[in-house]
C-alpha cells in the first residue's frame, strides 16, 4: 500500500467510488486550490482502496487545527489498517502544518469509526451535538460561481 497526497483533479476523480456520491471536477479543482485542504489517498496495486480528507481551521485566538473531514476505505480493503494508516498519514500532515491538534466529528454509533481513531491515538473529548444548515445545491453551486467570478485578491 503506497499513500499520497491528491494533486490533481484526475486523482480526485478516480477515487469518486470512495465518496458518498460522484466527484464534480470543477468542485474537485477548487478543493485543490483552497489552501489548507488536503486529501491523502492510499493505493493497492495502482489503484485508489482509501481516502481521508483533512480541512485546516484558523482563529485568532487559538492558531491552526485540523479537521478529519472524511475517511474512507472500499469495502474489499477493510480491516487491513488502510484507515488507520490513512489517519496517521493525516495526522503526521497536521504536524508538519504546525497544528495545535486534529480532531474528527463521529456518529456515537460508529464503532468502525471510533475503533480506527482510537487505534491511531485519538482519545475522546468529551460529547457533542452536530446542527446543521442544509442549503439547496442549486443556491450553493449559484453562490459559489458567484463568489469565484466576483472574488479578487483586495476583497
Amino acid at each position: 500500500m503506497e499513500i499520497r497526497r491528491a494533486t490533481t483533479v484526475t486523482e480526485l476523480t478516480a477515487a469518486e467510488h470512495l465518496y458518498d456520491g460522484p466527484a464534480r471536477p470543477e468542485w474537485a479543482e477548487r478543493f485543490l486550490a483552497a489552501p489548507g485542504h488536503l486529501m491523502l489517498i492510499a493505493y493497492v496495486d495502482g489503484g485508489p482502496v482509501g481516502m481521508v480528507s483533512g480541512i485546516e481551521m484558523l482563529h485568532p485566538d487559538k492558531g491552526t487545527e485540523l479537521c478529519l473531514y472524511e475517511l474512507s476505505v472500499d469495502e474489499a480493503y477493510r480491516r487491513r489498517g488502510i484507515g488507520r494508516a490513512l489517519t496517521e498519514a493525516l495526522r503526521e500532515a497536521a504536524l508538519e502544518r504546525g497544528c495545535y491538534d486534529m480532531w474528527v466529528g463521529v456518529d456515537t454509533d460508529n464503532d468502525a469509526a471510533l475503533a480506527t481513531y482510537r487505534s491511531a491515538g485519538a482519545q475522546e473529548d468529551g460529547v457533542f451535538r452536530m446542527l446543521t444548515w442544509e442549503f439547496p445545491v442549486t443556491a450553493a453551486a449559484t453562490v459559489t460561481a458567484a463568489t469565484t467570478a466576483t472574488t479578487t485578491p483586495d476583497s
